[in-house]
């Protein structure tokens, strides 16, 4: 999974981030899946091609992270980033969690349409529950009630 996430943000995005500055993927059991929290995954053929995940911030608010998906699997007709969407959310809202926030960085553009697409409204960093898990690249923040 790290090798995926990081090629993505390093080689295709330009993004000077390293395994070190994402503590989380050291361990996922203990960062991601507690509360209402979860990780998961996209396989083709045993490939991995995309991830998700999603971290209990308490008070029925949760943080969407870790949304990577392959060059040669991303766009409508693949369906892999809505199918991980969907996914989340169902287990979002069966979990009951009724907001969800993100951090993304203003590079990611697709991922600025795919999310306001999704509902997602932009908010401003200020907006951001106190418990919300900002990264250092992070620089576009969006917010969805689904309860």
């Amino acid at each position: 999974m790290l090798d995926l996430i990081l090629t993505i943000q390093r080689d295709e995005y330009g993004i000077a981030i390293t395994a070190q500055d994402q503590p989380d993927l050291s361990d996922i059991p203990a960062f991601y899946q507690s509360g209402t929290g979860d990780f998961w995954v996209a396989q083709d053929d045993g490939r991995l091609v995309g991830t998700i995940a999603l971290r209990d911030i308490g008070a029925g608010q949760a943080a969407l992270r870790k949304m990577f998906v392959v060059a040669s699997h991303r766009g409508r007709s693949a369906g892999v980033a809505q199918a991980l969407l969907d996914t989340l959310m169902t287990e979002a809202r069966d979990r009951g969690v009724a907001q969800i926030w993100l951090g993304t960085t203003d590079r990611f553009l697709a991922a600025h349409r795919f999310y306001e697409k999704n509902g997602f409204g932009l908010v401003q960093p200020e907006a951001l529950p106190d418990r919300f898990p900002r990264m250092a690249v992070d620089s576009r923040f969006y917010g969805l009630r689904i309860g």
